[in-house]
């Protein structure tokens, strides 16, 4: 009886690697199941916007655009941005692709970006992409219009009449005169940042030179003290009274009313000063 031949292993090894030749072939031919997300520093394919379901494209609210993140959810991009417009599903797929148009003069003029959004396995959105790059910067936030430039104090002093802020012989500011102040704060509000301001306070010749410089005194810081309430820092404001001092018309003797009356102009209280730019 012959011995048994050893078992040559030939045979197995060439069909084993037959075997592993027809399932990489197959993979290749499959296409691997659904695309997998490109890198963030892979440069994006967008379709061609012939292929676009909507070939007109579609004007998109910029604040609604300006909300998409990382993170998001198809169901939330649905909502905030709508339906894709190349035909692409919910499920299983990995990119969306939008036609976004925008205006680019009053006139009705507008141009078309394309947008693309890349999602992972589990549909949350990793990145978006624009065609042209030049796209993503309508998603900077609008640009504020700039502040109006602040008025100047005004050169020469703002006078007040003292008959019109003040009674008879009093330093209480009238409700009148609080107006009158108030008209004149929001003068100084409007103004460039106030580094001083004077406040001086003036009487007519008639009476006691030191009751009269009391007086202008009292009156002086009443109009401070009105400014302060108003939000002018303390710091800025100087009252002073100088009583009779630098008068604005001389009237002749005669019956004290008319005398009283001609005299008016110089009862007053003056605000001046100087102001550096913000």
């Amino acid at each position: 009886m012959n011995a048994p031949r050893p078992h040559d292993p030939a045979p197995l090894l060439r069909s084993l690697a037959l075997g592993l030749v027809v399932l990489l072939f197959s993979a290749c031919a499959s296409g691997g199941g659904e695309r997998a997300a490109p890198a963030a520093a892979e440069t994006p394919d967008f379709p061609a916007p012939a292929r676009a379901s909507l070939k007109e494209g579609m004007f998109v609210d910029l604040d609604n655009l300006r909300l998409f993140a990382r993170g998001m959810s198809k169901r939330q991009l649905y909502t905030l941005l709508g339906t894709p417009h190349f035909g692409e599903g919910m499920w299983g797929v990995r990119e969306w692709n939008y036609l976004f148009n925008f205006r680019s003069t009053p006139n009705g003029d507008y141009f078309t970006c394309q947008f693309q959004v890349h999602f992972d396995s589990k549909g949350i959105a990793q990145a978006g992409y624009w065609k042209p790059q030049a796209c993503a910067a309508l998603l900077q936030p609008p640009v504020p219009p700039p502040a109006p430039a602040p008025a100047p104090m005004p050169t020469e002093p703002v006078r007040l009449s003292a008959d019109a802020l003040f009674g008879f012989d009093s330093a209480s500011l009238t409700p009148a005169g609080r107006r009158s102040v108030d008209a004149l704060l929001q003068q100084v509000r409007d103004a460039s940042q106030v580094q001083t301001i004077q406040v001086a306070g003036y009487t007519d010749r008639i009476g006691n030179d030191a009751y009269n410089l009391d007086l202008s005194q009292r009156r002086a810081d009443a109009v401070r003290e009105a400014l302060v309430q108003g939000g002018v820092p303390a710091a800025a404001i100087v009252a002073e009274g100088r009583g009779k001092a630098r008068p604005l018309v001389q009237c002749e003797q005669g019956a004290r009313q008319v005398v009283i009356a001609c005299l008016a102009p110089n009862r007053r209280v003056e605000v001046s000063g100087v102001a550096r730019p913000r």
